[in-house]
């Protein structure tokens, strides 16, 4: 019986203009909402309370479980639960959205990306190998690779607040509770623990120091050896 309740939500798919390049490759339970001319590809989850705009493109390999999806957004080898993704923004592949995010309009939500009960202003980018959780983030923010918003410390999480148009240099760590302000900059491989005021650059680095033929003198001790 079970198998006949989803070939009949897939014909009904069909005939509303969802399109699926392998429909015995799709699973859809028949509380979901599917818009025209939507494409689901092989592998698509679709579970729950989940509903899905128009002319979007959904997987492969993809598991959406209660989500709201805005038109025209692509969802690609990622999974999401309980949230929200605005209209014409792009998630993964490889990316995990985990309960209690909204990803606001034309975000970039990339690979190995993970968000957690967070808000993700408009345009925002988010590209790769990134930990976003507990946070308010604006518009138009630039993550670079690697950030992390450092939200737990073995008892207690904490939220990190970002303004609009900011940008976070590569392994940028926000320890939270923190905030950057609007258009601030973080200096790559900075460790941020005080408020950022706004079009400030942060730089939180030691110094590089270079001792000249170091490296020489210590192989020629193990050549010694």
């Amino acid at each position: 019986m079970e198998r006949e309740v989803l070939d009949a939500v897939r014909r009904a798919l069909a005939e509303n203009g969802v399109i699926m390049l392998d429909a015995s490759a799709v699973w859809v339970e028949p509380t979901v909402k599917v818009g025209k001319g939507t494409v689901l590809l092989p592998g698509t989850i679709l579970r729950g309370n989940t509903v899905i705009g128009e002319g979007c493109t959904i997987g492969p390999n993809t598991m959406l479980t209660d989500c709201v999806v805005g038109d025209r957004a692509a969802v690609n080898s990622s999974q999401g639960t309980g949230s929200t993704i605005g209209e014409d923004s792009t998630v993964g592949p490889f990316a995990y959205i985990r309960p209690g995010c909204t990803v606001g309009c034309g975000c970039r939500i990339g690979d190995f990306v993970e968000l957690k009960n967070s808000v993700i202003g408009d345009g925002t980018k988010v590209s790769h190998l990134t930990y976003v959780g507990d946070s308010d983030v604006g518009r138009r923010v630039n993550f670079g690779c690697g950030t992390v918003t450092v939200n737990y410390d073995g008892n207690h999480k904490y939220r990190t607040t970002i303004g609009d148009d900011v940008f976070l240099g590569c392994n940028t760590n926000l320890i939270a509770p923190v905030t950057v302000e609007d258009g601030a900059y973080t200096a790559a491989g900075s460790t941020i623990t005080e408020d950022i005021p706004s079009d400030a650059l942060a730089i939180a680095r030691a110094r590089q120091s270079v001792k000249p033929d170091w490296a020489k003198k210590h192989r020629a001790k193990k050549e010694a050896n």
